[in-house]
């Protein structure tokens, strides 16, 4: 009786083993990451009704830097709005997927895509071939330029302008910093960076600089929010167009696909042009 009950116990306890190493084994796809304890939950994006949007199981992470207004912001109740998040969840509609939202501070997105954290950045990301090499873009779903925001008083319709002023703000890492950076050098002490965006607006309304430089979209809805601040849009004909692009880890073929395949879908079906003239003036 005694070597039975042992026997039992010993069955008992390699079944518990088994089941702890299934639950603590490595991230799929599908499994949901514990956020850090200085960002808010991920959000789950909300699927479509019915079995489509369930259809092959799979559930994207989707990092994003929501203090980019409209493309991505946080609303009252900490969770990710805008222009990227109405795409990508009409992406997911249209895929046959589920995508949960990470808001990440903007210097960690890339490595959390690349640690495996996050299966996709989707937060206004420009398209350059410095970046193409350690990672991959879907089609270009938003086309844009560096502009420079001014306070009443200043002159600046060239770059010669520019390099008279004696602080220009600018996000770290943004193209708007690599912009910057071409005009002023790398170590200019004229160039004064800042985390986000929003940080950078309200400088400039201080005064605290005397320019910024940032993406059109992101500028002209603030001066369209803040019109009665006086600020002007200029836009400066060195600066390059550029191209958004979903990015996903190098090498990953079947999520760029299956993104590429939904974008064409939602702009075929007219959804896209909906998602945009909610959040913008003018389509692009």
């Amino acid at each position: 009786m005694l070597l039975v009950n042992k026997n039992k116990w010993l069955a008992m306890a390699v079944s518990c083993m088994a089941m702890a190493v299934s639950a603590c084994g490595g991230q799929n796809s599908g499994s949901q990451t514990a956020p850090q304890a200085s960002q808010p939950a991920a959000t789950p994006a909300s699927s479509a009704s019915g079995t489509a949007a369930t259809s092959n199981g799979k559930i994207l992470r989707v990092g994003l830097n929501a203090e980019f207004a409209p493309f991505e912001f946080l609303d009252n109740n900490q969770k990710p709005q805008g222009f990227d998040v109405d795409l990508i969840q009409a992406l997911a509609k249209q895929g046959g997927f589920e995508v949960e939202f990470k808001h990440t501070p903007w210097d960690s997105l890339f490595p959390a895509l690349n640690n495996g954290d996050i299966d996709v950045v989707a937060s206004a990301v420009t398209i350059t071939e410095d970046r193409k090499k350690t990672m991959d873009f879907t089609e270009p779903y938003y086309q844009i330029t560096q502009v420079v925001l001014v306070p009443q008083g200043k002159n600046v319709t060239n770059v010669e302008d520019l390099k008279k002023l004696n602080k220009v703000g600018v996000v770290t890492g943004n193209t708007g910093d690599f912009a910057a950076q071409k005009i002023f050098g790398a170590t200019s002490s004229n160039v004064a960076r800042f985390e986000n965006v929003t940080l950078l607006l309200k400088e400039v309304e201080s005064g605290g600089v005397d320019a910024a430089i940032s993406d059109s979209a992101v500028v002209g809805n603030y001066v369209k929010n803040n019109s009665d601040k006086g600020f002007s849009i200029i836009e400066v004909p060195d600066f390059e167009v550029e191209n958004y692009g979903i990015v996903v880890r190098k090498g990953d073929a079947a999520t760029l696909g299956q993104l590429n395949a939904a974008l064409k879908a939602v702009r075929d079906n007219g959804e896209y042009a909906q998602i945009e003239a909610k959040y913008f003036a003018k389509a692009k």
